[in-house]
């Protein structure tokens, strides 16, 4: 790491708790994590007490070891609480639920009703959701690592994360880092990126869902004015917002994501490229974020990695050549890979 830039903290995980929550849109980026996670716990709270009575459902779970029927807490009960009476294997290896075989389901969403459950890992048949929520989940990761990595001095302003492409070649994060000119980190800076991100995944948080008001969103988000802006918009396509939180990071996401962080496995931040403003954007300076990662059980050897890191590297428009393509094809197929990156 450069002492020239001394853009990214060492220890990025140091929380200061003795500040108090503002409500201020002058937070530190730290203070407004601190402040976000809070609401969030509150509102989960608020949620869960509010359920009263706690009424059965009925789950049939298809599957290894054998079909069976679980009797579970309406409102109360995930597709997590169903994999933990079976073995640790279903515990580790569900990315997500399948229910009534089309409702694709966060693995730590609440069940509500009767249904058939089925519980997806990295190498089912059809892995194009699994694929998705993997992809969308290590975006997610991405805007989490950024948000702590830098210094104080350094404010950091989470944009926006497209759809998961696979074809693209890397997950995304868009970000606004209005201090910096124009920044263009060091192969060590990057290195260092690479390691906090690997570093969070490795603490084996559950993505923790959670569906809330337009108003309450956007208390949590105020000192985020693009994240506020695109609440509304949001809130009124769907009725509420929804909400995803690991450790104590917290974004807006349609999803679903994957069950903990400890499924991704080898991973790496390959870029940052300078984004074009329009001279009419309140945007200061967009900065896109890129990374690959695979799943936990899955294997590849180190040149075939370096492949995906150098696809990674480049910056993604979101049109994919189709020699990049054929290049993802050969690599995976060879490995019978398919089923875990190509969509």
């Amino acid at each position: 790491m450069k002492r020239s830039t001394g853009l990214i903290h060492k220890s990025i995980f140091c929380n200061n708790h003795s500040k108090p929550l503002s409500s201020s849109r002058f937070l530190s980026t730290q203070e407004a994590v601190e402040r976000r996670n809070h609401l969030f716990t509150l509102e989960k709270k608020r949620q869960h007490e509010k359920i009263g009575r706690i009424e059965k459902i009925e789950v049939n779970y298809k599957g290894v070891p054998k079909n069976c029927t679980l009797v579970m807490n309406k409102g109360i009960s995930t597709p997590y609480d169903c994999a933990r009476h079976f073995t640790e294997w279903h515990v580790e290896t569900s990315a997500l639920a399948l229910l009534d075989g089309s409702v694709y389901w966060d693995m730590h969403r609440p069940l509500n009703e009767n249904c058939t459950l089925e519980l997806l890992n990295y190498t089912v048949n059809e892995p194009q959701q699994v694929n998705k929520a993997f992809w969308r989940t290590c975006s997610f990761l991405l805007g989490a690592c950024a948000s702590v990595a830098f210094k104080d001095t350094v404010p950091v302003k989470l944009h926006s994360f497209p759809g998961p492409d696979i074809r693209s070649g890397s997950f995304i994060y868009d970000i606004d880092l209005p201090s910096l000119e124009d920044w263009k980190p060091t192969q060590q800076e990057l290195y260092t990126l690479s390691a906090e991100y690997v570093k969070f995944c490795r603490r084996g948080l559950p993505l923790e869902r959670l569906e809330v008001g337009e108003e309450l969103a956007k208390e949590m988000f105020v000192d985020n004015p693009y994240k506020e802006a695109q609440i509304p918009s949001i809130a009124s396509r769907h009725g509420n917002v929804t909400l995803y939180r690991a450790g104590d990071h917290v974004d807006i996401s349609k999803g679903p994501m994957i069950s903990n962080t400890a499924q991704v496995g080898k991973c790496t931040v390959a870029s940052v490229h300078k984004l074009s403003g329009s001279p009419n954007s309140n945007v200061k300076q967009l900065y896109r974020f890129q990374g690959v990662a695979l799943p936990t059980n899955v294997m590849l050897n180190h040149f075939a990695f370096s492949i995906l890191v150098d696809r990674a590297k480049k910056r993604v428009s979101f049109i994919m050549s189709n020699k990049s393509y054929q290049i993802f094809i050969y690599f995976f197929s060879f490995h019978r890979y398919g089923t875990i990156i190509i969509s």
